[in-house]
């Protein structure tokens, strides 16, 4: 494989963690914290639900950033799925504390 097409394949696969991780990343904040902030901050289910939603918009561009910064794609892809990992276990947790459905 020629270095031409490697780096063309790096780029692909970052864009790709940029738009399907990057998403799901910020889908999983989402939820969080619209399950966190009520419970926190004594905040209205609403209110939570909202805050949540606009952080997201922020997560989705910090997580666009991070795929593009990091020094390999691997290394993007790998920061991804630990931040996924983490916020996944969050929410199955907060999900049986609070009795949130699935």
């Amino acid at each position: 494989m020629t270095a031409g097409v490697r780096y063309r394949l790096g780029v692909a696969s970052r864009a790709v963690a940029a738009i399907a991780g990057g998403y799901g990343v910020a889908a999983l904040s989402s939820v969080v914290l619209a399950l966190c902030l009520p419970a926190i901050f004594g905040m209205a289910r609403s209110e939570a639900t909202m805050t949540g939603l606009l952080a997201s918009f922020a997560i989705f561009a910090l997580a666009v950033m991070w795929v593009f910064a990091a020094r390999t794609a691997l290394r993007a892809w790998l920061g991804l799925a630990v931040v996924a990992v983490v916020l996944g276990s969050l929410l199955l947790l907060l999900m049986r504390a609070t009795g949130a459905a699935a």
